[in-house]
């Protein structure tokens, strides 16, 4: 009763994939540890620049970055001079040859990443914590998202007594494998202290192919 996982984890090779894409024996843990300091390296510089998302993918000595971001002006730079210094920051910390691609999310508003950063900066700035969370379950649902749910936990209101409170509308299941679920989270610093922020969106179901009935299409023969 009541263990909880990561909508992610829990959806690993079913309809999801690793956000790390490499193998390695003897170099796993220095692998991981260089992939954790370039992840923690891009956000601690582009706080503001609407990450949703940072993959990694590594091939012998070569490593590519695939950065997921709302505002890509701000990464980019004028004339690509932001990603030449980003990329000269980030080969200090591997021996891997490096490349960094940068993607655009064209839905800021239905990406579970950003609308719980967006709702932690509004908190932060004493926007009342119920206004800014059912704004962004409204606006999600407006933009064609399926479902939402919106959680914050802490002194929300600058309470003396922490508490969590929760906004739902439209379809979130959980427990469906094929369910395209994201997931974000957040916190806020405020002056009464940290407010963690919680997001799942449901985009819809993803479902498998139909498997090949028999040879050219036909059924196979009974028995068989």
């Amino acid at each position: 009763m009541g263990q909880k996982t990561h909508p992610y984890g829990f959806r690993l090779n079913v309809i999801r994939t690793w956000s790390s894409k490499w193998y390695e024996g003897k170099q796993y843990s220095k692998w991981l540890h260089e992939d954790l300091r370039l992840r923690k390296g891009i956000n601690d510089k582009f706080a503001n620049a609407g990450i949703a998302g940072i993959s990694i993918e590594r091939a012998a000595n070569k490593a590519k970055v695939i950065i997921q971001t709302s505002r890509p002006g701000i990464i980019i730079g004028r004339r690509g001079a932001g990603v030449e210094q980003l990329k000269a920051e980030l080969q200090k910390l591997t021996e891997n040859e490096l490349f960094i691609d940068i993607q655009e999310v064209r839905k800021a508003e239905t990406n579970a990443q950003l609308v719980a950063e967006n709702i932690a900066t509004q908190l932060e700035r004493r926007v009342a914590f119920r206004r800014a969370m059912k704004k962004a379950v409204s606006i999600a649902m407006k933009f064609g998202a399926k479902g939402i749910r919106v959680e914050a936990g802490g002194r929300l209101g600058g309470t003396e007594i922490a508490r969590s409170e929760k906004y739902r509308e439209g379809r979130v299941p959980l427990h469906t494998l094929r369910a395209d679920i994201e997931y974000g989270t957040a916190t806020a610093k405020t002056t009464a202290g940290t407010v963690g922020i919680k997001c799942w969106i449901f985009k819809g179901e993803i479902l498998p192919q139909r498997r090949r009935q028999g040879a050219q299409g036909q059924p196979p023969a009974p028995g068989r």
